[in-house]
C-alpha cells in the first residue's frame, strides 16, 4: 500500500510554502538539516502491504468513517464536551512516508525553543555543531529513526504541528494539532490479527481520539509539554560536555511517535514525550534532570491510560469482536523477533508499554472514586495533573483533590 490518498500533513492548509523556505533560508543554521531529515525519513520508509487501489480508497474511506463513528462513543465514555467539537485539529490518513516526514516538522517545533537556547548560551560550540556535514549526518540518522518506527505505528496525535511557526516566525492562526491514521499499518495488523476490518479500525480509533479530545478539553497541555522538554533537553546539554554527544539523546528523548493503539503495546509516544527509563536514564545527571523526567512520566501514562480506559469501555454492542481483538492483540507483541524487541528496548519503548498499563491502573481507580466527573478536573489546569508518584498510588491524587474542592 504506497499511498492511500495524498494528504499533506507536514504543510497546514494556512501555510505558503514558498514563504516557508523563505524563512528557512534566514533562519539560523541548526543541528539538524531538517529538509535532509524529511526526504530521507520518507524515502527510507519502508512500502507498506502490497493492494489495488480500490482496496486502499476502501482502507482510507474505512478509516475515516471509523474516526468520525467513534468520537460519539469517547463524549460518551469521558464525558468530556471537548468531544463536541474537534474543528480546530486535522483528522488525515497517511501512508508511512507521509507519517515520517511529517514528524521531522514535529521535531523541529519541539526543538526550535532548546536549539535557541544552546545558540545564546555555548555560541562558539552551537557553530560547531551546525557545520553542514555535522547537520546532514545528524539529520540522516534522524531520518533513518522515524522511517523505522513508520512501520509500526497505527496512529498518532500530534499536538505540536500547532506550535511549528509559520513564515513570519508566528504561530500559524486556526491550527490546531492533527490526528494521523497510518492505513497500511492498520491494514497489516489486522489481516495479521485476522479481525474484522470496522471493528479493529474501530478500536484502534477510539484510542486514538482520545488522544484528540483531551488536547481540546486541555488547551493549555501542548505548550505545557513542550516547555517541559525544553527544560529538560536544554538540560541536558547544558550539562555535557560536547554537544554532539547529547544531540542524538535529545532527539530520542523528543522523539515524536504514534501509538500501536493497544493496552501494552506502544509502538511509540504519541506526542513527543520521552519514555520514562531506559537508555535516557544515563542522561539525567541531577535531581532537577529526574523531576523533569518525573513529571512527563506521569503526563503519559496518565494520557495512554486514560486512552486505554476508553478504548476497554466499549461492548461487543460497539465492538462486536472487542474481546478476540484485545487476545490477539496482546499475543501479538510476544512474537516480536530478537531484532525487533532489541530497538524498541534501545528506543525506550518497553518503558512505553509500561505507560499504558500504570496510567489505565490510576485512570480507573480514581473514576471508581470519584467518578468520570471528577477525574476529568485533571484537564482543569497543570498543577491538576497527577505526579509520578500519585500515579502510582491513586488514592494520594484523590486525597489532593478532595482537598482542594
Amino acid at each position: 500500500m504506497n499511498r492511500p490518498e495524498n494528504p499533506t500533513p507536514d504543510e497546514p492548509p494556512t501555510s505558503d510554502a514558498r514563504g516557508d523556505a523563505a524563512a528557512a533560508e534566514r533562519a539560523p543554521a541548526q543541528p539538524i538539516d531538517w529538509a535532509v531529515a524529511a526526504r530521507t525519513a520518507a524515502a527510507l520508509a519502508p512500502p507498506g502491504p502490497r493492494m489495488s487501489a480500490r482496496q486502499a480508497r476502501a482502507e482510507t474511506e474505512g478509516l475515516r468513517a471509523a474516526a468520525e463513528a467513534s468520537v460519539p462513543h469517547v463524549h460518551r465514555l469521558t464525558r468530556l464536551a471537548a468531544a463536541e467539537d474537534l474543528r480546530d485539529s486535522q483528522l488525515l490518513v497517511v501512508d508511512r512516508g507521509t507519517w515520517a516526514k511529517a514528524n521531522t516538522h514535529s521535531f523541529q517545533a519541539l526543538l526550535r525553543p532548546t536549539f535557541d537556547h544552546l545558540a545564546r548560551t555555548r555560541p562558539g560550540e552551537y557553530r560547531t555543531s551546525t557545520h553542514p556535514l555535522a547537520t546532514r549526518a545528524t539529520a540522516t540518522e534522524l531520518g533513518g529513526i522515524l522511517a523505522w518506527l513508520s512501520s509500526k505505528v497505527l496512529g498518532q496525535y500530534d499536538p505540536f504541528s500547532a506550535l511549528t511557526p509559520g513564515p513570519d516566525g508566528d504561530r500559524r492562526p486556526g491550527s490546531g494539532g492533527r490526528l494521523m491514521l497510518v492505513a497500511p499499518n492498520v491494514a497489516m495488523v489486522r489481516a495479521e490479527l485476522n479481525v474484522i476490518p470496522e471493528d479493529f479500525r474501530m478500536w484502534v480509533c477510539l484510542h486514538e481520539q482520545t488522544h484528540r479530545v483531551q488536547f481540546a478539553a486541555a488547551p493549555w497541555l501542548a505548550e505545557h509539554l513542550r516547555d517541559e522538554i525544553t527544560g529538560f533537553t536544554s538540560a541536558m546539554f547544558d550539562k555535557s560536555e560536547s554537544l554532539s554527544g547529547r544531540l542524538r539523546a535529545a532527539l530520542l528523548a523528543a522523539r515524536p511517535g504514534g501509538d500501536e493503539a493497544g493496552p501494552a503495546d506502544g509502538a511509540a509516544d504519541g506526542h513527543g514525550v520521552p519514555a520514562p527509563r531506559g537508555g535516557l536514564m544515563a542522561a539525567l545527571h541531577d535531581e532537577e534532570d529526574r523531576a523533569r523526567m518525573s513529571r512527563l512520566t506521569a503526563v503519559m501514562s496518565l494520557l495512554e491510560g486514560h486512552a486505554n480506559v476508553v478504548m476497554d469501555g466499549v461492548d461487543a454492542s460497539v465492538v462486536s469482536s472487542v474481546k478476540t481483538i484485545r487476545r490477539r492483540f496482546g499475543e501479538r507483541q510476544q512474537r516480536r523477533s530478537p531484532l525487533d524487541r532489541w530497538v524498541r528496548r534501545m528506543l525506550g519503548m518497553d518503558a512505553k508499554m509500561r505507560q499504558y498499563q500504570d496510567g489505565q491502573r490510576f485512570v480507573t481507580a480514581v473514576v471508581e472514586q470519584l467518578g468520570m466527573d471528577g477525574f476529568n478536573v485533571v484537564w482543569d489546569a497543570p498543577e491538576l495533573l497527577p505526579t509520578e508518584a500519585e500515579v502510582h498510588a491513586p488514592e494520594q491524587w484523590v486525597r489532593r483533590i478532595r482537598a482542594t474542592a
